[in-house]
């Protein structure tokens, strides 16, 4: 159990969740910075609404089971789950303000001042006022069903209210009387941004709770009112999912079960607008039999993760200028993609170069008649996935195509179970990985019959193979027909496919069997170096540190004298600093216009560094509780391109902020007249130049 502190409790360690508030305080600094495009800012504000949401489903969620535990097993856990829930409330009430800060003092003044006006429904003026009744009666009106409550409700008798969906909970007065109803806002089936037409030049948008709001006479007409009132509210409910383990040959039919009943978990936060008039707060409190530390205030607008797709109805300046994705040199996407990989390893950094380099890949495996087999464990998705058609017209084809698709994908696994169905029924041979385990590996294996031989061709990735997220995550993904990673990767797709992982490989690094080791081997050797004199050092690039053990070999490294530079975007539960315990340890996380998603591992090794990349960030889970896969980087010239990227990133005084021995971030402090660095945008043109 991940909870489980093995740590001396003495060294420091940062709770994860409050490590992950911290992280998501981040980019909450990237809307609060003026230095980015004002529509960015926006999208900032909807992503970190959207990772506050899953980290209620989720992490609030398993705290509250925690804390409900007897004392002794508490005991165990090394810390209070009551406290830090408390902490957690703390926290996201300071950030919630400052949200509604950013949003309604800086941002939509900002909007206003480039002639974009998001207007609320008592801001309508005639003109707008007669578009948005006709837009409501013609395609707001029909999708609405309000529901009219009762005064009183027994406990569970509430109306359900849906996970994430947006509600109002309307007041009719008439006199004294008052009486309540729920109306569901339809984002599902209509476009919350509407666009309004105006004669002064202005842009405007109204939100689709707004348009409800000023039509809400006529939604209610049939009820004689002197006024009425409407809040908008939004449950957040327990996402994880119940699975008997006993049900391994009906997975598919208990899994589909299990997601049937996600949005009616455990309410783990209801989010409400801050005006809501205190009755009408308590008429929700008193009937949903909700407890108090669940309530959240908010601002006007709940659901925010919609703002993602604001539209730009403005200048192209609001968003950021466009990075088209790069070529690679020597891989042409015009020529046979096998033949270029037999003669040199090649490595594809995305998003700063084309996705299209891994489809062109399984297309001719899809095509190419010399190509026999095709062996993919796969675990995210794009919606229109075109590495499922790829893999459905090898099948058709004739290829043997053996897939392991990830049922157990947080909140992507009905659409792994579509997409399983769309694979059997093209002929595609699909596995899943065991109940108490998760394929989290991103892999792919071809053979292909040359000469009368079967070679193999392999890519390797620290991403998912997922278009959509190539564009904004920051991975890698690599070509190669060495034969020692081509039999290691033989290797593990049978043991996937058939079985365990009962041998060490010869060069690839798999969890759960062999990564924890092969690791804390390497930082002992590097402690073997520093305390015999010689230079000792490591980077190590991931998107969470959480796990106690290896938090606590950093902590015995440093003592050792060992250099470690850590880039972490995420979590990072080890404190750096600390005079006798992390002295020699430095932390910075790159928070920017994509997601840092790569993790990258290199170890001094005597001044002949080793290298290598991995699906798996340091975190229980990945070392214990799923097959994933750490590749070394062999070829000398890709080494030096990852590792220019790296020091690129190490500079970054821009948009890296460093963690402190008091356990706070601060933006990397730039040095008089030092010269600006911005890691992203200064690897995009180091990409740029390579291929001139």
């Amino acid at each position: 159990m991940s909870y489980l502190v093995t740590v001396n409790r003495r060294l420091p360690y940062v709770n994860r969740e409050i490590s992950w508030l911290a992280f998501n305080d981040r980019v909450l600094q990237e809307a609060s910075d003026h230095q980015v495009p004002l529509i960015e800012r926006l999208r900032f504000l909807a992503i970190f609404s959207s990772n506050l949401d899953e980290f209620y489903r989720v992490r609030v969620a398993t705290l509250n089971r925690l804390s409900k535990l007897n004392t002794k097993t508490k005991n165990l856990l090394g810390f209070s789950p009551k406290r830090i829930l408390n902490e957690i409330k703390s926290i996201v009430l300071r950030q919630e303000q400052h949200f509604d800060y950013l949003f309604e003092k800086e941002i939509i003044p900002q909007l206003a001042s480039h002639r974009i006006y998001v207007i609320k429904s008592g801001e309508l003026d005639e003109e707008k006022g007669n578009y948005v009744r006709h837009y409501f009666r013609e395609k707001i009106m029909p999708n609405l069903v309000p529901l009219i409550l009762k005064s009183n409700y027994a406990k569970g008798e509430f109306p359900e209210l849906k996970d994430r969906r947006i509600y109002f909970l309307v007041k009719l007065i008439q006199g004294k009387r008052k009486r309540y109803a729920l109306v569901e806002i339809p984002t599902k089936v209509l476009d919350r941004f509407l666009q309004l037409p105006s004669s002064s030049g202005g842009r405007y948008v109204i939100l689709l709770e707004d348009a409800i709001r000023y039509c809400l006479d006529e939604l209610f007409f049939i009820f004689e009112h002197d006024k009425i009132e409407a809040y908008a509210i939004q449950l957040t409910r327990d996402a994880e999912l119940d699975i008997d383990p006993n049900v391994n040959e009906k997975f598919i039919v208990a899994l589909t079960k299990s997601l049937q009943t996600r949005g009616k978990g455990k309410p783990m936060r209801l989010l409400y607008e801050r005006e809501i008039p205190t009755d009408m707060l308590n008429f929700l409190v008193r009937n949903m039999y909700i407890p108090q530390e669940t309530l959240i205030p908010g601002g006007l607008y709940l659901n925010f993760r919609d703002f993602i797709s604001f539209p730009n109805i403005g200048v192209e300046d609001l968003e950021y200028q466009p990075m088209p994705p790069l070529p690679i040199a020597g891989l042409q996407l015009g020529k046979s993609i096998f033949s270029q990989i037999a003669k040199s390893d090649f490595l594809v950094s995305l998003p700063y170069q084309s996705f299209d380099y891994i489809i062109h890949f399984l297309r001719e495996a899809a095509m190419d008649p010399k190509v026999s087999e095709i062996n993919i464990a796969l675990y995210r998705l794009a919606e229109n996935s075109k590495v499922i058609n790829a893999l459905i017209n090898a099948a058709k084809n004739g290829k043997h195509v053996n897939c392991l698709i990830e049922l157990k994908a947080r909140f992507d696994e009905e659409a792994n179970i579509f997409w399983s169905n769309k694979l059997i029924e093209g002929g595609v041979k699909v596995s899943f990985s065991p109940l108490e385990i998760k394929v989290h590996s991103k892999i792919c294996l071809v053979s292909r019959r040359e000469h009368g031989k079967i070679q193999h061709y392999a890519n390797l990735a620290t991403g998912n193979f997922n278009e959509k997220s190539a564009k904004t995550y920051c991975d890698h993904s690599l070509f190669t027909t060495n034969k020692d990673i081509t039999y290691d990767l033989s290797y593990i797709f049978k043991r996937m496919f058939g079985g365990k992982l009962n041998k060490k490989c010869r060069v690839l690094v798999p969890s759960p069997t062999d990564m924890r080791n092969k690791f804390m081997g390497l930082i002992d050797k590097e402690m073997k170096r520093a305390r015999g004199g010689g230079e000792a050092y490591m980077i190590l690039k991931m998107n969470s540190l959480s796990d106690e053990q290896m938090v606590l070999k950093l902590y015995e490294a440093s003592c050792a004298g060992v250099k470690i530079q850590l880039i972490v975007r995420g979590m990072c539960c080890l404190v750096p600093g600390v005079k006798g315990i992390s002295e020699n340890i430095t932390v910075r996380s790159i928070v920017d216009r994509y997601l840092e998603h790569a993790r990258v591992y290199i170890f001094g090794n005597g001044g002949q560094e080793l290298m290598y990349l991995s699906s798996a960030d340091w975190m229980t889970r990945n070392l214990d509780r799923r097959v994933e896969v750490s590749f070394p980087i062999l070829d000398k010239r890709i080494q030096q391109e990852v590792r220019d990227m790296i020091d690129i990133q190490l500079r970054d005084n821009t948009k890296a902020r460093e963690m402190k021995s008091n356990k706070k971030w601060k933006y990397a402090t730039r040095k008089p007249a030092e010269e600006v660095h911005r890691a992203q945008h200064e690897i995009y043109r180091y990409l740029k130049a390579k291929n001139n």
